[in-house]
């Protein structure tokens, strides 16, 4: 009797420790059962950041910042801001021309040279025929570029030279949106671990002299509404897990120790066998206390075997809400798959969106899965290089705000992030071992997961430790759908500049996101370390 509760009891506690935390106790019953209906939510936490939005205008031929053709704003005082971007009003109009600003750092009479922001954005998005990439709400955009702590903001945007039939004209409204992270949340100083070491140092700049300022506007995020007639799996907001976060990443955590056998006993035939749900639901309670102050900002890492041990008790119970009506509900596992040796990666320490500090109140409030996870197409986020891994909170709250208030989207659109130092970072909300539906890979979001790996890798090699948090991560969530990294798959195309709607093509289970679609996305230099990430995810597969 004591094996089989202890048992039960380490079994429960280490599946909880896999489930989305927003918080421990509705987070259990979202895998065990089918989420209520959509229900109006409690006020949200009045959490940091703000967002600029300023209507460019044409820059005259006697402005130091371009010619009559240009549009921009000369330079001006502005409250203070991190990230930068451009908006327009068509998400479907390309900007054909080139985007450079120069941002003052705070308190300083201190001017950036001109950056480039990188232009080409639209392949990062939802599929075109989806909910997401057909809402009103969509707006085109440039990639975020982080810029640091900045008050004062110069911007250029010049159309390219044209043929004999002129420059085609730059997209109507466009805005110049200056992100806010704000600061982080208070630190959880009895469980902070201590970050990783940097890879490198930031460089300066040349500076210039301040001139003429000018008040901005600031865009707000919409009161949260009602979702009527979910469709979409629903979590009740967690006030407490949406204001509390440290403001440098968790990173990981010690390993889990508990042996295999204490969670999982061998049947017959040698496969581990679950025991009965009433055990696992057992003591619930009780752990679910034990952990919440624990997991909530980060998940710790676990062992191969306890993460295979946990495996077997997830598939039967994520809750899938099809994408579109062409996608099914995935099936449960056959006897001979349940019984074939698992080859999962253990899962890595995982900082959560509360971790980092996301305002659960400004993303839309329903969840959306796809049926599975075939591949992980990888991306750089194209924001620069010039953060630190103390920051990188900093950067997912500035791009999540882009993102979703200035971009449109639904949510933060990767499924994950991961910096300099190999953190590893909850993205889209929705759990980070179910198949939440992103928007990264125009065409080939469904069945698919996107990482974002912070940075710009088209000339600066990416870190060996972000290439790592890339094999871990894939050996872990690739492998519980039973996805060998190494392996190839095939995948239906939405519609992109590559392959046409409905097109299958091959691709490789981990994927570049230029593999996809023509865009230099994720950088020469960090798509050729795939290879090796590859390699090592099979690896840790235990392949």
């Amino acid at each position: 009797m004591r094996a089989s509760l202890a048992s039960s009891i380490a079994v429960t506690c280490a599946a909880v420790l896999a489930l989305p935390v927003s918080s421990a106790a509705p987070a259990a019953a979202e895998v065990l059962v089918q989420p209520p209906a959509a229900s109006a939510l409690p006020p949200a936490p009045d959490l940091p950041g703000s967002t600029q939005s300023l209507p460019l205008g044409p820059l005259g031929p006697s402005s130091r910042a371009g010619g009559s053709g240009d549009q921009g704003l000369p330079r001006r005082d502005v409250k203070p801001f991190s990230l930068v971007g451009v908006v327009w009003d068509d998400p479907r109009a390309p900007l054909h021309g080139t985007v450079q600003v120069r941002t003052r750092a705070t308190g300083t009479d201190t001017w950036s040279e001109w950056q480039d922001v990188e232009t080409h954005n639209d392949e990062h998005g939802a599929d075109p025929d989806s909910a997401e990439g057909t809402s009103r709400a969509l707006r085109g955009s440039t990639a975020p570029l982080w810029v640091g702590d900045s008050d004062g903001v110069e911007i250029r945007v010049r159309a390219e030279a044209g043929g004999t039939g002129g420059a085609p004209p730059l997209p109507a409204g466009l805005r110049l949106e200056l992100v806010d992270p704000g600061d982080g949340p208070e630190t959880q100083t009895d469980t902070e671990p201590v970050l990783e070491t940097e890879p490198g140092t930031d460089t300066g700049t040349e500076v210039e002299q301040v001139a003429e300022a000018a008040p901005p506007q600031t865009r707000t995020a919409p009161a949260p509404a009602a979702p009527a007639g979910a469709t979409a799996a629903v979590a009740p907001a967690d006030a407490t897990s949406a204001a509390v976060a440290p403001e440098a990443p968790l990173p990981p955590a010690p390993a889990a120790t508990v042996p295999a056998a204490t969670l999982a006993a061998p049947s017959a035939s040698g496969a581990l066998t679950a025991p009965p749900l009433s055990g696992l639901l057992a003591g619930l309670g009780a752990i679910n206390a034990q952990l919440t102050p624990y997991a909530a900002p980060w998940l710790p890492a676990l062992s191969k075997e306890a993460t295979e041990a946990i495996a077997s008790y997830l598939p039967p119970f994520l809750p899938r809400t099809p994408a579109s009506g062409a996608e099914a509900q995935e099936p449960a596992k056959t006897p001979v798959q349940a019984a074939a040796a698992p080859y999962i990666g253990p899962r890595p320490a995982i900082v959560t969106r509360k971790g980092w500090g996301a305002d659960e109140s400004i993303r839309e409030k329903t969840f959306v899965y796809t049926n599975t996870i075939k591949a992980a197409f990888v991306h750089h986020s194209a924001t620069g290089n010039n953060y630190t891994c103390a920051q990188a909170p900093s950067v997912l709250r500035s791009i999540y705000r882009y993102h979703v208030l200035s971009s449109g989207w639904r949510d933060f659109g990767y499924n994950f992030a991961i910096d300099k130092c190999g953190n590893i970072y909850e993205g889209r909300a929705g759990g980070v071992d179910k198949p939440v539906l992103g928007a990264h890979t125009l065409g080939f979001n469904t069945s698919t997961m996107g990482i974002a790996v912070l940075g710009t890798f088209s000339t600066t090699a990416p870190p060996a430790a972000s290439v790592t948090a890339v094999a871990r991560l894939t050996a872990w969530k690739l492998g519980l759908h039973g996805i060998n990294p190494k392996g190839s798959v095939t995948l239906t195309s939405g519609g992109g500049n590559l392959y046409a709607k409905g097109t299958k093509v091959k691709f490789n289970a981990i994927a570049g996101h230029r593999d996809g679609f023509a865009t230099d996305c994720p950088g020469s230099l960090l798509y050729g370390k795939l290879g090796t990430a590859r390699t090592s995810a099979a690896s840790y597969q235990g392949r």
